[in-house]
């Protein structure tokens, strides 16, 4: 922190920049989409940003445009459109809203979204693939596929230097240069590698920064709460990636954690439960959501959701700028891969996380729209009971519609839930 700097200003910049620089980015894509520009779509798992920011391609994430439906309570109203339209209650309900957004022109609460000129996606979600050929149709853009491989099995990670590493990284690369090729015949542009390079730098703060977020959040008392304020930082951390602003943020965010760490400041005045929360946050009622678990003194120090939906970010690694395309690969495949794995093999990462947070339960959110990310929760709650003592707690909504998300059932659970740590705690104190 600078002498400059006013500590009451400090404490909460990170959110205040944040939600403008969010508005900022919508603002942005409303006037592309006025003015009738080209933009590119993409997911959050392997956005290849750094890729089309070369380009200067304005970067749609529909995910994104559909949770803000949900947190802005109209997402019912979009997902009703969708389903009258054809679509089936079981399809993901980001994709509904989506097609609704597509279905009016690009009407959305944070402005008009742009139409797409190409769209990338990884298989990182067997939904993005169907999903991008909605566009196909409704378009006639062209989609780019990247086949990110993942890891074979359970603690079966493969690493740089290792044959099958290397032949993975060849993989990637190639079909990197195709999307390259794409994205000239699009915009009209030629590639220009030096471009990347800058791109890459700013990727490369933004990377190590959220690393280092994700690890002072270890602090105690907890220096944010990863599933309100952690997820408005991952919008920043998608939308701004590779860019000056975005590196220029998360260097300003370190700077608050740290001086929070320093100084005991926390989410909460009296931190009791320390939890963390596998899968994706309930948007419908976001807020009240969280305020169940606070209001026992519990908040969320850890969140898978922001391993899987940073772009590999959390990973903290490191392109080398003096092989660009070769080190792009490399890192897509090492943060693709990673966010597959916090989404099939979280367990293994739960069973390091407990200690390293000092966590005292782990709630799992299994929703209805998405089946990739809820698929195998039970047995991971189940595998990780036998290895670890820790509490847990099974609780079922959704991340969009809001006909399956009982409030009172989600109370009644929570709270047996803290009242049953409660008496744990109390048990361990007197033996």
């Amino acid at each position: 922190m600078t002498n400059q700097t006013n500590p009451e200003d400090l404490v909460g910049r990170g959110n205040r920049e944040g939600s403008k620089l969010f508005r900022q980015w919508f603002a942005e894509l409303d006037e592309t989409a006025q003015q009738g520009g080209q933009s590119a779509y993409v997911f959050v798992m392997g956005s290849f940003n750094e890729i089309l920011k070369t380009f200067d391609l304005p970067v749609v994430f529909p995910e994104i445009n559909s949770l803000q439906t949900a947190v802005r309570r109209v997402a019912h109203e979009y997902l009703s459109e969708a389903e009258d339209y054809g679509y089936s209650p079981d399809i993901c309900g980001y994709v509904k809203a989506d097609v609704a957004i597509q279905l009016r022109d690009g009407e959305h609460p944070m402005g008009r979204i742009p139409k797409p000129s190409l769209a990338v996606f990884t298989n990182a979600c067997n939904t993005y693939i169907k999903w991008a050929e909605i566009w196909e149709r409704m378009y006639q853009i062209p989609i780019v596929t990247i086949d990110v491989p993942g890891t074979r099995e359970a603690d079966g990670q493969t690493w740089r230097g290792d044959e099958d590493f290397e032949n993975d990284r060849c993989y990637i690369e190639a079909q990197t240069k195709e999307l390259i090729a794409v994205c000239e015949r699009v915009t009209g542009k030629k590639f220009d590698i030096d471009k990347l390079r800058e791109v890459l730098g700013y990727a490369n703060d933004v990377s190590a920064y959220w690393a280092r977020i994700l690890e002072l959040n270890k602090s105690r008392p907890s220096l944010f709460n990863a599933l309100t304020d952690g997820t408005a930082y991952l919008g920043v951390a998608n939308g701004f990636r590779g860019t000056r602003t975005g590196a220029e943020y998360f260097k300003r965010l370190v700077e608050e954690m740290e001086y929070k760490a320093k100084h005991g400041i926390g989410t909460l005045a009296d931190e009791q439960y320390r939890l963390a929360i596998v899968g994706v946050p309930c948007y419908p009622i976001f807020r009240r959501f969280t305020e169940l678990f606070t209001e026992w003194n519990g908040t969320f120090v850890a969140s898978t959701y922001l391993w899987f939906a940073s772009g590999g970010a959390n990973r903290g690694f490191q392109y080398d700028l003096n092989k660009p395309l070769e080190s792009l690969a490399e890192g897509i495949l090492i943060s693709v891969r990673d966010a597959m794995d916090s989404m099939f093999y979280q367990d293994r990462i739960l069973a390091d996380a407990i200690d390293e947070f000092a966590l005292d339960g782990i709630i799992y959110h299994p929703i209805k729209s998405c089946r990739t990310t809820s698929t195998g929760l039970a047995d991971s709650r189940r595998y990780l009971a036998v290895k670890r003592d820790i509490p847990s707690l099974y609780i079922e909504s959704d991340m969009m519609d809001r006909r399956v998300v009982s409030e009172a059932q989600l109370k009644n659970r929570i709270d047996a839930f803290f009242e049953g740590l409660a008496s744990r705690r109390q048990k361990a104190s007197i033996s």
